[in-house]
């Protein structure tokens, strides 16, 4: 999929794109992540560029994913619907910037638990990092209840001794203050080099879904993914039960 849509974006196939939007959305995609991928040549006007065509066709909230501040900036200039920027790091000159426009746009941000220094090894890396980016929303006039903390989650085929470490991570990021930040992850990263992908990213999913987990990046189109999480919030109580309860939820 990701390789047809680096393809659409370099021939401006405008329907390829509009296609892929509203089958994630019938799906049940509660928001669309907009990225112009690596085959991107430019990305400022990638951005905006898709930000408008894929509003032509939905009001869904668009995630303006990309590592470039000035790629991101673009894209809020063009965006009507509601959005979410995705992301900054705890480094000061991500945060300083990012953090601005996203109380400038009235956006939701992500915030990544990791810095210059690398990806956090242990719950109380993670946990450091969480609070230094709470602690610049803070600074910044940002309000908590916008920002969605990423723990980073990492293979599980590379770095197994991490995974309970993570989950801890997602719980405990609701203590760091009051109002507390929201947790998402980015889920394919879980199974990345592994032979079993699917399988792994579903029962990862369910965990942190027990762990406290309030948002994640997936694929919608996993149905037996999002059967798996639907369940896992209605054993937690965030649904309510009925023997149709699968299809009730993607109804709402």
């Amino acid at each position: 999929m990701y390789a047809e849509i680096g393809k659409a974006i370099k021939e401006r196939n405008k329907s390829a794109i509009q296609k892929c939007a509203l089958e994630q959305i019938k799906a049940g995609a509660d928001a669309l992540d907009i990225n112009c991928g690596p085959a991107s040549k430019k990305p400022i006007e990638d951005m905006p560029w898709l930000v408008e065509i894929v509003q032509e066709v939905t009001d869904k909230p668009l995630a303006l994913d990309s590592s470039k501040p000035q790629v991101i900036e673009a894209g809020l200039k063009a965006a009507k619907n509601k959005l979410i920027i995705n992301s900054t790091t705890a480094d000061p000159e991500k945060i300083d910037i990012l953090v601005p426009l996203a109380k400038q746009y009235n956006t939701k941000l992500i915030g990544l638990t990791i810095s210059a220094k690398g990806i956090p090894q242990n719950k109380d890396q993670r946990l450091e990092l969480a609070a230094t980016i709470v602690a610049a929303c803070s600074e910044h006039g940002f309000p908590i209840e916008n920002l969605y903390l990423d723990p980073i989650v990492l293979p599980v085929n590379v770095a197994q001794a991490q995974m309970k470490d993570i989950l801890d991570s997602i719980n405990e990021f609701k203590i760091i203050s009051e109002p507390s930040p929201k947790s998402i992850v980015g889920l394919s990263n879980v199974s990345q080099g592994t032979s079993v992908r699917s399988l792994i990213n579903r029962t990862f999913l369910v965990m942190a879904a027990a762990s406290g987990l309030d948002a994640a990046i997936l694929d919608p189109l996993d149905k037996e993914l999002v059967d798996a999480l639907i369940s896992a919030e209605l054993i937690l109580n965030k649904q309510i039960y009925c023997d149709s309860y699968l299809e009730a939820y993607r109804k709402k």
